[in-house]
């Protein structure tokens, strides 16, 4: 597909790309306790360790020419930038639980954690789509968070699968199966951490 199309898709795709999706999930995340909005400034703690620095370093590779895009297209560069989020995003947790920030974003950290790891494994043979795994677990959670009136952000799951199609980065296994782990997997395990940490 060539055209306006695609420049929607790729669009599409920037915008909600991976560390995005998770600074802004990051930072809602105290919205689950009382303090909110003053809290925010834990969330944004959160995501300089799990969203920032990850981003940060995968601009330097690809300036230094070690990864191909800021996308990581090359599953084969994939399990090196995981490993590396896994250390940053525990760092993050452990300066979150020393300061005695507030246990939601803890949550939805240990809830990225697993999610990172499992895609880290996976990465090493098939390149399920982190676009379509963060945006439905974003999306999913959003709703649990705050309720049916945000259930039109629904929508943004199979519009930015499609972008992924379109632009040629994932099959479309790749995005359904990316997209069912994020819901199910990522989004549920977060709503059992809640009911236990909260």
């Amino acid at each position: 597909m060539t055209g306006p199309w695609r420049t929607v898709a790729r669009v599409l795709t920037e915008v909600f790309q991976p560390p995005v999706v998770v600074l802004v999930l990051l930072l809602i995340s105290p919205a689950v306790e009382p303090g909110f909005p003053g809290t925010i400034w834990f969330g944004l703690l959160g995501a300089f360790f799990v969203c920032i620095l990850p981003l940060a370093y995968v601009l330097v590779m690809v300036k230094l020419g070690r990864i191909t895009d800021h996308h990581v297209s090359d599953r084969r560069q994939r399990p090196a930038l995981l490993l590396m989020t896994l250390i940053s995003v525990g760092a993050g947790l452990l300066v979150l639980q020393l300061l005695n920030g507030p246990a939601s974003v803890s949550v939805m950290i240990i809830s990225l954690i697993v999610g990172i790891a499992v895609l880290a494994l996976v990465s090493a043979f098939w390149k399920m789509s982190g676009h379509a795994s963060a945006l439905a677990a974003a999306v999913v959670i959003a709703v649990l968070m705050f309720g049916p009136a945000w259930l039109p952000l629904l929508l943004l799951i199979p519009a930015v699968g499609w972008s992924r199609l379109v632009l040629r980065a994932h099959t479309l296994a790749q995005v359904v199966a990316g997209s069912l782990f994020g819901a199910v997997v990522i989004a549920g395990l977060w709503w059992l951490l809640r009911g236990l940490m909260l």
